[in-house]
């Protein structure tokens, strides 16, 4: 009794002998592909690779900031990264008929050093991409981006990172967040200083004529030179009228 046979016994079966001279051959089961319909529909022949990119644009609205980082020096910060942005353009890309080739990768290297000890490689690639159309016409942009890893992934990394930077920025692709100029607010003026207390640093001695003038303007602009206070000597004094003294006897004495 062979393998077959000691199986298909310990299996409750028994193996029917093949027939040498007529073989049976028994066909794949009849699978049917799911129909995805035309993904080019919209993809004309004649349309250049400018106009189908703003296709896509027009198809690709938004990309919100939902992948979340957290750990590391660099803290927690939500991204966008390249599964996402790839997940977004795919379909519009193949819709249109917009092939995102890479055509040219410069890339630089560097060895660091992590704050565990550890030793990590730097990549940094410049890529040219080239943006085809349906009908054979393209136009080439530049992304760059910046990866270290420590098995020899750095390239790969940086690389989909230029990716990513390719379709976000060149797309321009918002991220759902509120804008800033969204935000309205009304400003409170801040208080303002009274005289009296410009009094002892317009009496320091060790206060510059140039501090004074900025004292005055201040002053000035807060309609406060009239006002009454006492001066170095105990005299009733307009605190204008004494910032322009004193300034005059530090000039007068050579003081800066």
């Amino acid at each position: 009794m062979g393998l077959r046979e000691n199986a298909a016994a310990a299996a409750g079966r028994t193996v029917a002998e093949p027939d040498t001279d007529q073989q049976t051959v028994s066909e794949a089961p009849n699978l049917v592909e799911p129909d995805l319909g035309d993904l080019t529909a919209d993809a004309e022949p004649t349309t250049s690779a400018v106009t189908a990119w703003s296709r896509v644009m027009g198809e690709v609205r938004a990309i919100g900031k939902n992948e979340k980082f957290e750990g590391g020096r660099a803290g927690r910060f939500n991204f966008r990264g390249i599964e996402t942005a790839l997940n977004a353009f795919g379909p519009a890309c193949r819709k249109h008929g917009v092939l995102v080739i890479q055509h040219k990768v410069e890339t630089e290297y560097r060895d660091i050093s992590t704050s565990s000890g550890g030793r990590m490689r730097e990549c940094t690639a410049l890529v040219t991409f080239r943006i085809y159309g349906p009908d054979g016409s393209f136009f080439e942009t530049q992304a760059a981006g910046e990866a270290s890893d420590s098995g020899g992934r750095s390239t790969p990394k940086a690389q989909s990172i230029a990716l990513r930077t390719l379709l976000i920025n060149n797309g321009l692709v918002p991220t759902e967040d509120r804008d800033a100029d969204a935000v309205h607010f009304e400003r409170v003026e801040s208080p303002v200083r009274p005289a009296a207390s410009y009094v002892d640093e317009v009496c320091n001695p060790h206060t510059s004529a140039g501090r004074l003038r900025q004292i005055h303007h201040e002053l000035s602009s807060t309609r406060q030179l009239g006002a009454l206070v006492t001066n170095e000597v105990g005299d009733e004094e307009r605190i204008g009228d004494m910032v322009v003294r004193i300034g005059k006897e530090r000039t007068a004495g050579g003081a800066e």
